[in-house]
């Protein structure tokens, strides 16, 4: 039976630490050194033993220990905390991670009390050793972010940064999760929906409400037991999207959490109804104008309109016809749709770009001031949130700008992804450059790969079927196929691993043998794969 590979453990131990509210490397390190028992699915555990109302079968697999060593380690400590040990004594606040005492304690084992049913029994392990490899797995997770000089600013900085959300709150979908994920992990419920349901039974208030109030309370009592350290951690990390704990901990200590970023949601959200929204009224047309010229940075309405294609003679007192007219208002809104569709492609969130789309929505909305544009735009983000996709509320689908005309030779400073490299070919340079992650650095790989989709383009005309690419252009730095693909020419731009619907491998193979000039094979192990190369000699290899 198969085991499980290092990251689909440390799945399991992120998952069942971020349920419980402790720190995940303790999972990894009590999986270490206890290896036992040997469970049904061909792992072995943490350390942990049926107990109370905890039957073997529920620890008879890793998943199933982990979760209980997860419940367990929180019964653990919650029971320290009835004896009043202090956050200090459970928690070594500088290197962020649990105190040698609670360690020792939790090496000599534990039995959680008969009336916790959710824990069970963890077997006692070496406290050295216990010590020794969960600092190694503390450290690791700081590896790839860089590990912090001190960790002690985080309880200070939680509470200060929580109380400012709570007077931010507008019911967006991520700041609803992560107010409710923080009352699940203070009360250690294993669900949302247990949360949302005790909130109803005690406060009897609207489910915002009632998360305010709770978290209020909570923090008026917090006392940084590790619980509650995560439950705000969670929270924050919720809020703006972090993609982990120790993320959120570097932006704690850096006080970066700008509120740029929801705004600029809100702000995409608004810019990509607004060709569906727009109905050629003045107040729409001079909205979007007064963006443009804001975003082009012109001096005037005259200006940004010329800017736009309207006929200038329009400005020099020249007395055009109504069915001029016409044409230049016809002209200048499509030249303004235009201009909104391409804005989510092409915004950076700079200053003058965020200014230029709050004073636009300040006209479109009639509103006197920017916080109040600022108000109406989270209001649509919210409705954009929960409609319908059929919904005026709702997203449109993304509209593709035009694809501007092929040069008459591509350079390395010409290239775009979705172009074709040959004039009405099959071929573009998103599927040479595996979608712009491996551009060539030179004209000798641009001529190169140019050359060889010439060529896959006849053995494409004469197969009659659509190609798959999977690697074309790839530097050797970066090139992770040579060993199962030998004679490899991909850091030259003239090697093509592809394979094609219906066809295997070896038909493939076995069909181009005979005609195509270069390099050509194809390997028993991935029977649906074809390699082939433009070098000059014909060669030809199956690999078993």
């Amino acid at each position: 039976m198969q085991t499980l590979t290092s990251a689909q453990r440390d799945t399991v131990y992120l998952q069942e630490a971020i349920r419980a509210g402790i720190h995940k490397p303790l999972l990894a390190a009590l999986y270490e050194v206890h290896q036992q028992p040997s469970l049904q699915d061909g792992e072995t555990g943490l350390g942990v033993a049926p107990a109370n109302r905890i039957a073997l079968e529920e620890i008879s697999t890793f998943e199933g220990q982990v979760r209980l060593a997860a419940n367990t380690v929180r019964s653990f400590t919650e029971s320290l905390i009835t004896q009043n040990w202090k956050d200090a004594d459970l928690w070594h606040g500088e290197q962020g991670r649990y105190s040698d005492a609670f360690l020792q304690r939790l090496a000599g084992g534990f039995v959680a009390a008969p009336t916790d049913a959710a824990a069970a029994q963890l077997e006692l392990c070496d406290f050295n050793e216990l010590h020794r490899v969960y600092l190694r797995f503390a450290t690791a997770d700081w590896q790839e972010i860089g590990k912090l000089q001190s960790q002690s600013f985080v309880d200070d900085a939680l509470r200060s940064l929580t109380r400012q959300l709570l007077n931010q709150y507008l019911g967006l979908d991520s700041q609803q999760a992560g107010l409710l994920e923080a009352v699940r992990l203070w009360q250690g419920f294993d669900d949302r929906n247990d949360a949302i349901a005790y909130l109803a039974k005690e406060l009897a208030l609207p489910l915002d409400s009632a998360l305010l109030f709770f978290l209020r309370q909570a923090l008026a009592s917090y006392a940084a037991y590790p619980h509650q350290r995560e439950a705000l951690l969670q929270w924050v990390r919720l809020w703006h999207q972090f993609d982990s704990r120790e993320t959120t901990i570097v932006h704690l200590q850096q006080r970066q959490f700008p509120f740029d970023a929801i705004l600029d949601t809100a702000l995409m959200t608004f810019v990509q109804r607004l060709p569906h929204l727009f109905q050629g009224n003045g107040q729409h047309r001079n909205a979007l104008v007064e963006g443009f010229r804001h975003w082009q940075q012109l001096d005037s309405r005259p200006a940004a309109l010329v800017a736009l294609g309207v006929n200038p003679d329009l400005f020099a007192g020249v007395v055009l016809t109504p069915a001029e007219m016409a044409q230049a208002t016809n002209q200048t809104d499509r030249a303004l749709i235009e201009f909104i569709r391409q804005i989510p492609a092409i915004y950076t969130g700079s200053s003058l770009q965020r200014e230029s789309l709050l004073y636009l929505g300040q006209l479109w909305y009639g509103t006197t001031s920017q916080p109040a544009t600022i108000q109406a735009l989270l209001g649509d983000l919210k409705r954009a949130e929960t409609a319908r996709r059929d919904s005026i509320d709702a997203i449109p689908k993304p509209v593709p700008a035009p694809l501007p005309d092929p040069p008459t030779h591509w350079t390395p400073n010409t290239l775009y992804p979705h172009a074709t490299i040959l004039p009405n070919g099959s071929f573009t340079w998103a599927e040479a450059t595996s979608g712009g992650l491996y551009l060539p650095p030179n004209q000798a790989a641009v001529d190169v790969i140019v050359h060889m989709a010439e060529r896959l383009q006849h053995l494409r005309d004469r197969i009659g079927r659509p190609l798959s690419i999977l690697r074309w252009y790839c530097p050797v730095e970066a090139d992770t196929v040579s060993t199962q693909f030998p004679n490899h020419h991909h850091a030259l731009g003239d090697a093509v691993l592809f394979y094609c619907d219906g066809l295997t491998g070896r038909q493939l193979y076995w069909f181009l043998h005979p005609w195509w000039d270069g390099g050509l094979g194809h390997h028993t192990r991935y029977p649906y794969l074809c390699y082939v190369d433009g070098r000059s000699d014909r060669v030809r290899w199956l690999q078993r």
